[in-house]
């Protein structure tokens, strides 16, 4: 199905160039005042310049070149050159039930499929997942779902930290600790234990032991970067120590994305791309692109039109060693091999937009992608407490995401509802809470911090998920009680409200089209956030249960069940679900 939108543009447009116009000043808009009309045209004052004429005047031209059609009820002309469109109760009525029984809620993708990498977890192993890697999952996740919804193929990928110095402070520390260990013995030639020296809780207690060291004493800090290196040069007792690291991590990692129904398709990590540097760096020598520069390997990518400084790609450094640039590079490598994908997005904390400006720029000009691969960054802001300043414990320390939603899913415990059994309570507290923690970050653009209010997020009442998920439920309820036919059809509009969410619900497929587009979940967000509230002022202006005339009720029945279908196609695309009662 075609849009509204997409409707109304074929009859301006063509009315624009009619009237002798440019057809793009004929797009529509959804209108900004409601209370004067539904839809609206502003392209009349950006023809005005163009065309050095009154908007007014032209604005009257294009009126004057309207075809006849079924769709406009009427359009009127207002100063300085808005032209103000309704449309026909009878176009709205074939258009939502066209929703009602096409797949998607008759959203239709028009564009060609694309294969899209979607690059959202970046957890380094062997410490546990915290409040900082929330926005990275919950955001990531939405955008995943919603472009396979928008019928791309996509590849979600962990992308762990998995190769760096976090590794070698790991193995420094435990060295020092435990010196006799047969991974330390350069001269051991049996099988390394299969069971690992250490537990999960001994790996969160010795990285931050490590990494507080290495901020303090340069002699350690030099001795875990060259256990990094070592490492990743092919030290078969480091690989032997690091493989256990893995094998203690990732269950625990799994663990608490499960818990935010967060799924990745593949779970590589740098050390999936430490095979591609040695050619991809052999490359960029043999091309001319990398040369030496204060002991390192560097690439150029500052180009004329740049205005600040922009510093070179450090592909390897003075001793030899891989960073993060490096592994992203060879990444890009590693995924263009298995994928040739249309477009790489990384949703990653927007500090790191520098890192990633000069990682793009070198692929594109080492030829690492072809010149028209998509690259973007969607950078995200911090999750902050209510003083302003990033999310910690009551103690003051960085709070674990399992503590997270413990927290959250105890706040919204419900002690009973309807003498459900305790498992089932348990459940819905889960549900409610992965409703309030994902709505409550993604309702919040991309780039911008924001403040966790737990109160505020839990609450079933204003801009919230569990509002949204009340919502839903009622909406259930309703259509339990009713039991009628599913096949109904909306004929009718018995009152201002009824139409009003009509006009909401018929802007989904545009509303879907603008989230992908945009890479912002918070567009949709808000889109259900004002399906709600004119399903709610519905409600309560009218009483669906007591209707007697069938029609009337078979059509209500109809509009409510396409705003559930809606409402439940949005939030699952948001990563979370309703439950069926509250």
């Amino acid at each position: 199905m075609l849009s509204v939108i997409e409707t109304l543009n074929q009859i301006f447009m063509q009315s624009f160039e009619n009237a002798g116009y440019d057809r793009e000043l004929g797009r529509v808009t959804v209108s900004n005042r409601p209370d004067l009309c539904q839809f609206q045209v502003n392209g009349a004052m950006g023809g005005a310049k163009l065309y050095r004429k009154a908007p007014l005047q032209i604005a009257n031209d294009v009126l004057a070149n309207i075809p006849q059609n079924d769709i406009i009820k009427d359009i009127n002309v207002v100063a300085p050159g808005f032209i103000n469109i309704n449309v026909k109760d009878e176009f709205l009525y074939t258009y939502l039930n066209g929703m009602l029984t096409e797949d998607k809620c008759g959203f239709e993708n028009k564009e060609a499929p694309l294969t899209v990498v979607i690059d959202y977890g970046g957890p380094n192993v062997a410490k546990p997942l915290h409040v900082g890697h929330l926005r990275s999952a919950v955001i990531g996740e939405a955008i995943k779902r919603l472009n396979l919804f928008y019928g791309n193929k996509v590849i979600g990928d962990a992308h762990l930290g998995d190769w760096g110095l976090q590794m070698g402070l790991i193995i420094h520390e435990l060295k020092q600790r435990e010196p006799n260990l047969c991974y330390f013995d350069e001269n051991y030639q049996g099988e390394y234990p299969t069971t690992p020296p250490f537990t999960l809780k001994d790996l969160e207690e010795i990285y931050p032991s490590a990494s507080k060291k290495s901020k303090e004493d340069e002699e350690y800090l030099a001795h875990a970067r060259q256990a990094t290196k070592e490492l990743q040069d092919g030290r078969t007792g480091y690989r032997a120590l690091w493989k256990h690291i893995l094998d203690v991590s990732l269950p625990d990692l799994k663990q608490n994305y499960s818990r935010l129904d967060v799924d990745f398709d593949v779970w590589f990590g740098e050390s999936d791309a430490a095979p591609y540097v040695k050619d991809m760096v052999q490359m960029m020598k043999d091309k001319g692109f990398a040369y030496i520069s204060d002991g390192a390997l560097v690439v150029d990518v500052k180009e004329e039109t740049d205005t600040a400084p922009i510093p070179p790609c450090i592909i390897l450094k003075s001793d030899g060693s891989a960073i993060y640039e490096t592994t992203d590079l060879a990444t890009l490598v590693q995924r263009q091999k298995d994928y040739k994908p249309d477009r790489v997005i990384y949703v990653v904390d927007k500090r790191q937009d520098l890192h990633f400006e000069r990682v793009f720029r070198c692929a594109l000009k080492t030829g690492i992608v072809p010149t028209n691969t998509d690259l973007s960054f969607v950078g995200f802001g911090t999750v902050n407490g209510k003083d302003g300043k990033p999310f910690k414990t009551r103690s003051g320390g960085t709070m674990k995401l399992s503590e997270l939603l413990d927290t959250v899913e105890a706040k919204v415990s419900i002690k009973d509802s309807e003498n459900m059994p305790q498992e089932e309570l348990k459940k819905l507290s889960e549900i409610i809470a992965l409703s309030a923690i994902k709505y409550g970050d993604l309702q919040n653009p991309c780039e911008s911090n924001y403040i966790f209010d737990i109160d505020k997020f839990a609450s079933f009442e204003g801009n919230t998920g569990p509002y949204i998920l009340y919502t839903m439920v009622r909406i259930k309820s309703i259509l339990s009680k009713l039991n009628l036919n599913t096949t109904s059809q909306i004929t009718t509009f018995s009152s201002s409200t009824e139409r009003d969410l009509a006009l909401s619900l018929i802007k989904f497929s545009h509303i879907l089209t603008e989230t992908v587009k945009k890479d912002a979940p918070s567009i949709l967000c808000q889109y259900i956030y004002e399906v709600s509230n004119k399903f709610n002022a519905f409600y309560h202006n009218k009483k669906i249960l007591a209707e007697t005339d069938q029609n009337t009720l078979q059509s209500l029945v109809a509009l409510i069940t396409l705003t559930l279908n809606i409402l439940d196609t949005s939030i699952n695309l948001l990563g979370f679900k309703a439950p069926d009662k509250m």
